[in-house]
């Protein structure tokens, strides 16, 4: 039985999954607004926040953010429109553990609940906040993971061999959902710490007080409640290599503090008068926009130039297409061995879907979706009835431009129309640096970021 926190401002829809949740055995709290979610925060111990993303006074981020700003680390479900996918994508950036699509099906609910529960390397046991890091045997070898052969994976894996044997920092560009914790593994594998420890830390979810101790540890008594002395993800990955996923969600402070353990190899722990000397290798991840914040000074310039020795781009789904088939026939069986189906042909619809949506959530989003598909699909060949309606729907139904009559002129839509071609043809000439793209529109960067999600530009 879990303690669930439910925010959901649809007094119908929320009475239903509090119902439904009771019925499959948890204990649930519902409020419906960021309001009341954040006072929920403060005077009840919850294992899992199910959060609505669109409420009336904010979004379901503010409410997880009042988890993060307490030291709170259980995982956080986002529910959203199809239409919001993006967003959702977004938002596990930001340390949310997984997203359901509204309408929201009773299976796929208690299959990502459960995942949460029981699997979420963020939940709290006994009142004892459990690592986030996750640390896996090498001696069990790489996760299981479909390489690819399209001209952009192999040479992604050409990238990984070359840089693993030696010692230089790499970044780690790509869109969220790439696989950009599979390409660290895989530089560690290859190189010369392989049997030493492989550690991983979603920076997203930290928060600034909880940062610092995360990384390099704590003695007994440095701030409330520090009850014991506490060994930071440093010394843990000491002899071997530790993964900063976003890396640019760490706070300045612990900015300075991450250059000198690079820069010197020595860290301080919280509290702390002595220094600690560490041999790590870092490999750090983040989206598009690390290098418009060293630009704008909400990154620090030199940390930027000290973790990017060598530089990695992953490439999105939509734009390795070659390998479309491969991952989806591989996450097909996963599914089938994790579900006990026995899917094993699509239709030509779903295929059609598949080969023509774009993926905003790349492998992660395609993951989810085909997991859905298979717990929902009884027999052996899933159809398109198994995939989100909207999904099918703007497959079905391809949204008409409206005619106007040749006499008249619909000047907002030709200005838009114009607006939107400008700013894709300043992305792509400053290669998707959003910074660079507002300098050369001559707007700021929230101006740009308003416009992107008015014209859905991703």
């Amino acid at each position: 039985m879990a303690q669930i926190l439910l925010v959901e401002d649809d007094t119908t829809f929320s009475a239903i999954l509090d119902g439904f949740l009771k019925k499959n055995g948890h204990e649930v709290t519902v409020t419906y607004n960021v309001k009341g979610g954040i006072e929920a925060v403060y005077n009840t111990s919850f294992d899992l926040i199910l959060l609505d993303y669109r409420l009336a006074d904010g979004t379901g981020l503010d409410v997880l953010q009042a988890f993060r700003d307490k030291g709170s680390l259980i995982p956080a479900i986002i529910m959203t429109s199809f239409n919001d996918v993006r967003t959702a994508v977004r938002a596990m950036r930001q340390g949310v553990f997984d997203y359901i699509t509204k309408p929201v099906n009773p299976d796929e609910l208690l299959m990502v609940l459960n995942e949460a529960l029981n699997g979420g390397d963020m939940q709290e046991s006994s009142g004892k906040q459990r690592s986030i890091s996750k640390v896996k045997d090498l001696a069990e070898g790489l996760p299981e993971y479909v390489e690819g052969k399209s001209p952009e994976a192999k040479k992604l894996q050409e990238y990984i061999k070359l840089v693993a044997p030696t010692e230089m920092s790499v970044l780690i560009r790509g869109e969220s959902g790439t696989g950009k914790e599979y390409v660290a593994r895989a530089i560690h594998t290859h190189s010369k710490r392989a049997n030493k420890p492989f550690i991983s830390i979603d920076c997203g979810t930290l928060s600034k007080e909880l940062a610092a101790s995360e990384l390099f540890g704590h003695i007994k008594g440095s701030f409330t409640g520090a009850l014991t002395d506490k060994r930071g993800q440093f010394e843990e990955a000491s002899g071997g290599t530790l993964f900063l996923d976003e890396i640019g969600n760490l706070s300045y402070d612990v900015q300075v503090k991450l250059l000198r353990a690079l820069q010197e190899r020595v860290i301080q722990p919280v509290g702390a008068n002595k220094h600690v000397k560490v041999d790590v290798r870092v490999i750090a991840a983040t989206n598009d926009e690390l290098f418009g914040n060293a630009a704008n000074g909400t990154f620090r310039e030199d940390l930027y130039h000290r973790i990017n020795e060598f530089e990695i781009i992953v490439p999105s789904l939509r734009d390795r297409g070659a390998d479309l088939d491969l991952f989806i026939d591989y996450f097909v069986a996963k599914a089938n061995e994790e579900l006990g189906r026995q899917v094993t042909n699509l239709s030509d619809e779903v295929r059609s879907i598949f080969a023509t949506y774009d993926w905003p959530g790349n492998l992660r989003e395609l993951k989810n979706v085909i997991k859905r598909m298979v717990l929902l699909t009884p027999g052996e060949e899933a159809k398109a009835d198994a995939l989100p309606d909207e999904m099918v729907f703007s497959m079905r139904q391809p949204q008409a431009i409206p005619a106007f009559p040749k006499d008249t002129v619909d000047l907002r839509s030709q200005s838009e129309a114009h607006e939107r071609n400008l700013i894709i043809d300043v992305l792509q000439k400053a290669k998707y640096n959003k910074s660079k793209a507002a300098q050369m529109l001559n707007i700021d960067r929230k101006t740009l970021y308003n416009k992107l999600e008015k014209y859905g530009i991703e």
